[in-house]
């Protein structure tokens, strides 16, 4: 049976979806081809008309989780003010849900430690995401008024990462929770974000 360009590009985006769910939930170190593509619906045989090899698959797996990192930043920031927009990504990003999100959140929180384990093509596909996701939140940051918006952006960054992950990793969940609402506070309250009443 013959199938068209669209056929398989929306198979090609089920095999990418299984694939970043679970490189997000066991690394990409441990992910297997098959596995993958059962999780997709699939037959392993299809697999080589979509990749080249596994390598190619977790490079390709890796720029998509990024680019649903910037659908979510697009949602929780579009028609909204700047400071109001950068308040919500806060608020989602430092949200209990997004913690226990872990097949389907932040690729930066979920891939960070397996960077050193990765092929050079697949750290490369990662540090462009990272740095995309930089300049989108430094678009935010300069338009809400803020001289310093490249450093801010890095920081704040580098902030939901940290606290993200700390939250993770602490087993009692009322710590875990206060970790991520004093992060929140104490970002919102640097970069001016409190709303005034």
């Amino acid at each position: 049976m013959r199938y068209d360009a669209e056929h398989k590009q929306k198979t090609h985006r089920k095999v990418l979806q299984a694939a970043a769910k679970a490189i997000r939930a066991e690394g990409p170190h441990r992910v297997g081809v098959a596995g993958v593509m059962a999780e997709a619906g699939l037959t392993h045989g299809g697999f080589y008309a979509h990749f080249a090899s596994k390598d190619d698959l977790v490079v390709a797996a890796i720029g998509h989780m990024f680019e649903e990192a910037r659908e979510r930043l697009l949602h929780e920031t579009q028609g909204r003010a700047p400071r109001e927009a950068l308040s919500s990504y806060i608020d989602f990003y430092l949200s209990a849900k997004h913690r226990d999100a872990r097949t389907t959140g932040c690729p930066i929180a979920a891939l960070a430690s397996d960077l050193p384990r990765i092929s050079d093509p697949a750290r490369e596909r990662f540090a462009a995401g990272a740095r995309r996701l930089t300049q989108a939140l430094t678009q935010l940051i300069e338009a809400a008024g803020n001289a310093y918006a490249e450093e801010e952006a890095r920081s704040m960054l580098a902030e939901l990462l940290g606290a993200l992950s700390l939250a993770r990793v602490e087993p009692e969940r009322k710590r875990s929770d206060a970790i991520l609402a004093d992060s929140k506070r104490a970002l919102k309250r640097r970069l001016k974000l409190e709303i005034e009443p």
